[in-house]
C-alpha cells in the first residue's frame, strides 16, 4: 500500500445489520408516539389528538387530571419582588416538613384525602358576597324555587364554555367566580371551560386571578387565565370598538383550539358580566335552548340618584331598530325599556321578547349558530386617529355604522341566517343563482326600478344622516361602578332619536325582498335575567321588577319560554357610533342607518 493512499471504512455484516435494526427501532418510536402521544406544544397551549386516541379516545368530558393542559395561566406577572426567595423558602419548608409527609405517610394519607374531598365540598357551596342573596329575590314562575335544581340541563350533559374579559374590575370578580362554582356544580365540574381575559388591570385583579385558579385547580375545572398589555400605550390612540373585539376574540380563542385540535365543541358560551345570580344564567340558558336561540341577553340595572334604569343601550335595539328606554325600575310597563310593542306587552308579563340586538350584561350565545360559523367580533376600519396630525376625512354618508363590536356582531348574526334561504323555502347557505334572483323579484312587489326615485332617495339620506355629535367628558372613577351606560349618547328632548326610515329613504336597489321574508336569526331578551353593578339594592331591584312574592306561579314551562313568531330585522336601525379614537369616553354621533338583508347576502 502506497503512502498516500487512504484506508476505506468498511462495514461488516453484523454491523450493517446492527445499524438497519437500530434505525427502524427509531422510526417505530417515532410511529408510536405519533400514534398514541399528543403533540409536544407547551404545557398551556391546547394539544392535540395523536391518531389513535383521536380515533379510539375521543373523550366527551374535560378531564384536567388525564389532559393537564386544559388548566392553564398565562402572561402572569413574574416580575422578581423584594421578599421572593423569603417566601419561596417559607413555602418549600412547610411542604417538605408538614404537608409532604402528611400526604404520603401511612398512617395519614386517607386523611389528606378526606380533608381535600372536604375542602371541595365547601368551595362548592361558595356563594361570593352577592350571590349568596340571590335565593330570597322575588323571580317569577319558581325561578328561585329550591326546588329546582335545573336537572334538565345537567341531564344533557352538555359543554358550557364561560368567558370573562376583566379590566380593573376586582369588585365583580369574586361574585364571578362564584357564579362559576355554582354553574360548576349543578353541570359538573367536567362539562364547563372558563376562559377569563385580564386587560392589563392596574388593582388587585392579577391577585384575586391567582385565587381563581386556586379554587379551580382544586375543584377540577377547566380553565385558562390570560393577563395581555393594553392594544396603545397612548389612551387617545385608542378605538374602543377594536380594542373590544380584540379582547373577546382573545377570550374566544380556547374554543377554537379545542374544536381543531381535539374535536371538542360547546354546546353554549355564556359571557359574565357585572353581578348575576347563577339561578339567572341558568335560566337564560333554558330560554336559549328552548327557542334554539343564538343569543339570549338578560337586562343590565344601574343605580342612578337612589333609582334604577336600565343600561347598556348602546349595544341594545329593540326588534324595530331603535334604542331602549333609559327607563326606571319602577316605571310602568308601558314605559319600559323596549318600545316595539311585542316587546313591550312580553316585558310586562317577564317573558322573552326579541330584538335586533342586545348584549344587557350576562348573555347567552349559541356557538354553532356563531362562532363555529366563522363569525368573529370585529369593528370598523375607518376610525380616524386623533392622536395623529392628519385631518379628519370627509365622512361618506351611507357608509356602515360605525358602532359597537356587538352591534356588528348582531348584524352578521342576522346576514349569516340570511344566507340560511327565505321563510318556507329551502335552507342551506348556498349562493342564489340568478334564475333564482329573477323570481324572487317577480314573487315580491316592492321593487324599485325609477332612476329619479333613487337620486331622490340618496339626497334625503345624505340630509338625514348628517349626524348629531355629543361630546362625552372623560369618565372617572364613577364610571366603573355605573354600569354600561357610559358608552350611550344622552336621551334628551335636545338630542331625539331617528325616526325610522321610510321605504322612499332606503337605499335603492334593482328589486326589493322584505327583511321577513328571509330565515331570522334568534336573538332574545331574557327580563328574568339580571345583571347590576356596585351600589345595587338587590332586594328592592326585584320588587320594583316583579312585584311581591309569586309563590303561587306555576314552574317553568314552555309557555314561558318559547317565542312563537319570530320578526324579520328592521329596514333601518340607529346608530350611535363612535368614528374617532379616544378611549370609552370618545365622541360618538347618532344617525338612522338602512340594513336591507337582500344586500347583506349579496342577491
Amino acid at each position: 500500500m502506497s503512502p498516500s493512499s487512504t484506508p476505506s471504512i468498511t462495514f461488516t455484516p453484523h454491523t450493517q445489520r446492527l445499524a438497519i435494526r437500530a434505525a427502524l427501532a427509531f422510526f417505530a418510536i417515532l410511529v408510536v408516539r405519533a400514534l398514541f402521544f399528543s403533540s409536544s406544544s407547551p404545557s398551556e397551549e391546547i394539544q392535540s389528538h395523536g391518531v389513535f386516541e383521536r380515533v379510539l379516545m375521543n373523550d366527551k368530558y374535560l378531564d384536567v387530571s388525564k389532559y393537564p393542559f386544559l388548566q392553564s395561566r398565562q402572561g402572569r406577572d413574574d416580575r422578581p419582588d423584594m421578599f421572593d426567595q423569603e417566601v419561596s423558602e417559607g413555602l418549600l419548608d412547610f411542604w417538605t416538613r408538614f404537608q409532604k409527609p402528611f400526604i404520603t405517610g401511612k398512617d395519614t394519607a386517607h386523611l389528606d384525602t378526606q380533608v381535600m374531598r372536604t375542602v371541595i365540598d365547601d368551595l362548592l357551596q361558595f356563594n361570593g358576597w352577592v350571590a349568596s342573596a340571590c335565593p330570597t329575590l322575588v323571580r317569577p314562575f319558581g325561578q328561585n324555587s329550591r326546588d329546582d335544581h335545573y336537572e334538565d340541563l345537567a341531564a344533557k350533559d352538555h359543554l358550557y364554555y364561560i368567558a370573562i374579559v376583566i379590566h380593573s374590575a376586582d369588585h365583580f370578580l369574586v361574585d364571578q367566580l362564584a357564579i362559576i362554582v355554582q354553574l360548576a356544580r349543578r353541570l359538573g365540574t367536567r362539562n364547563i371551560f372558563v376562559s377569563m381575559l385580564d386587560q392589563a388591570s392596574t388593582d388587585s385583579t392579577p391577585t384575586l386571578a391567582d385565587l381563581c385558579e386556586s379554587v379551580m385547580t382544586i375543584l377540577g375545572i377547566a380553565f385558562r387565565i390570560r393577563r395581555v398589555p393594553p392594544m396603545t400605550v397612548d389612551p387617545a390612540a385608542t378605538y374602543y370598538p377594536l380594542e373590544e373585539a380584540e379582547a373577546r376574540n382573545l377570550a374566544l380563542e380556547p374554543l377554537h383550539e379545542l374544536w381543531h385540535r381535539r374535536s371538542i365543541k360547546f354546546h353554549r358560551v355564556v359571557w359574565l358580566k357585572g353581578f348575576t345570580c347563577p339561578n339567572d344564567v341558568l335560566e337564560s340558558l333554558r330560554v336559549s335552548e328552548a327557542n334554539n336561540a343564538a343569543m339570549v341577553c338578560g337586562m343590565d340595572w344601574a343605580e342612578h340618584n337612589g333609582f334604577f334604569i336600565f343600561s347598556d343601550r348602546w349595544r341594545t335595539r329593540d326588534i324595530e331598530g331603535n334604542l331602549f328606554r333609559q327607563a326606571k325600575s319602577n316605571s310602568k310597563p308601558e314605559a319600559g325599556p323596549p318600545r316595539d310593542k311585542s316587546g313591550t306587552e312580553r316585558f310586562t308579563h317577564h317573558l322573552p321578547f326579541q330584538v335586533y340586538c342586545c348584549e344587557s350584561g350576562t348573555h347567552v350565545v349559541d356557538p354553532e349558530q356563531s362562532y363555529y360559523r366563522d363569525i368573529h367580533y370585529r369593528a370598523s376600519p375607518l376610525s380616524h386617529n386623533l392622536s395623529t396630525t392628519q385631518e379628519q376625512p370627509n365622512w361618506d354618508p351611507e357608509m356602515p355604522c360605525m358602532d359597537s363590536t356587538q352591534m356588528w356582531f348582531c348584524r352578521d348574526l342576522w346576514t349569516d341566517a340570511a344566507r340560511g334561504g327565505l321563510k318556507g323555502g329551502k335552507k342551506g347557505h348556498q349562493k342564489l343563482t340568478g334564475a333564482h334572483k329573477r323570481d324572487l323579484s317577480e314573487h315580491f312587489d316592492g321593487v324599485q326600478r325609477d332612476l329619479g326615485l333613487e337620486a331622490e332617495s340618496a339626497i334625503q339620506m345624505q340630509k338625514r344622516d348628517e349626524p348629531k355629535v355629543e361630546e362625552r367628558a372623560e369618565g372617572g372613577k364613577e364610571d366603573e361602578d355605573s354600569g354600561t351606560d357610559v358608552d350611550a349618547m344622552a336621551e334628551d328632548a335636545a338630542n331625539p332619536a331617528p325616526e325610522p326610515l321610510k321605504p322612499q329613504e332606503l337605499p335603492a336597489s334593482a328589486f326589493l325582498i322584505p327583511n321577513s321574508a328571509f330565515t331570522p336569526a334568534r336573538i332574545l331578551v331574557n327580563p328574568r335575567c339580571i345583571t347590576t353593578y356596585g351600589g345595587v339594592s338587590h332586594t328592592q331591584l326585584a320588587l320594583d321588577l316583579f312585584g311581591g312574592p309569586h309563590g303561587d306561579d306555576p314552574a317553568h314551562d314552555s309557555g314561558n319560554y318559547v317565542l312563537e313568531d319570530w320578526a324579520g330585522p328592521p329596514d333601518s336601525f340607529v346608530c350611535q357610533e363612535m368614528r374617532t379614537t379616544g378611549g370609552r369616553t370618545a365622541p360618538k354621533s347618532q344617525r338612522r342607518v338602512g340594513f336591507l338583508l337582500q344586500n347583506e347576502v349579496g342577491i
